[in-house]
């Protein structure tokens, strides 16, 4: 087995192996898909909703590894990775994972007619953050389709939300812990920006501490538009 199955197989479990029913309910429920409660929704924002409890710890670890391995962060310069159409097998496993832990909630965590697309996702970002850096207030470019998906990995931080319209003014901050997914849809992707400060002092507080900033890893997924606006 070489090293990339290995740490699929260590993350995602072996597909083909669907006999052991417990395990795979164990599984499922330390995912959250067997709680409806493990995903959150942003009553401020709709289509915003956030599952804290997306991967385990081992799951992140794993993740990690298959991240790395890929080569893309070796030189210091290099802080983002994009990939398009063919992605690596374990972005996809992570694609499918989030189409079932979604799919198994009687929750409207993403509109039908997204999470059924074929493909889910085809666009991959994997951007590293050092301690301080983020990325400033965006909407994502309209090329992109509805439905974007967000994992964490490694340092938790606060992701601030802001309307578009100028004239609004109620800023809504979510905590990204790591193992964390978060799933924007409907006005969350088009009518709200999302940044990360981790600059400004004290703005990475949440509940009155102070976040312990690290490195920390996302990875968006994103559909392609066919327009390609």
């Amino acid at each position: 087995m070489d090293d990339e199955a290995a740490h699929l197989k260590a993350a995602f479990g072996d597909s083909s192996d669907g006999e052991d029913i417990g395990a795979d309910r164990q599984e499922k429920e330390s995912l959250g898909t067997g709680d409806s409660t493990a995903w959150e929704q942003v009553k401020e924002i709709n289509g915003l909703w956030l599952c804290r409890n997306f991967l385990s710890i081992a799951q992140q670890s794993d993740l990690l590894s298959a991240i790395l391995d890929e080569g893309w962060f070796v030189e210091e310069c290099n802080n983002q990775a994009m990939r398009f159409g063919d992605l690596p097998s374990w972005a996809m496993e992570l694609s499918h994972l989030i189409h079932e832990t979604v799919e198994s909630v009687d929750l409207s965590v993403l509109p039908a007619d997204l999470l059924w697309r074929d493909p889910l996702f085809d666009q991959l970002i994997v951007n590293l953050y050092q301690p301080g850096e983020g990325i400033s207030a965006h909407v994502d470019l309209l090329r992109f389709e509805d439905g974007i998906a967000i994992v964490s990995l490694e340092s938790p931080c606060v992701m601030r939300f802001s309307p578009v319209e100028a004239d609004e003014d109620q800023d809504v901050d979510v905590l990204l812990s790591p193992g964390s997914l978060i799933l924007m849809s409907g006005e969350a992707r088009y009518r709200w920006k999302h940044e990360i400060n981790r600059k400004q002092k004290g703005f990475q507080v949440w509940e009155g501490e102070e976040i312990d900033q690290k490195r920390r890893i996302s990875i968006t997924l994103r559909k392609l538009s066919i327009l390609r606006v």
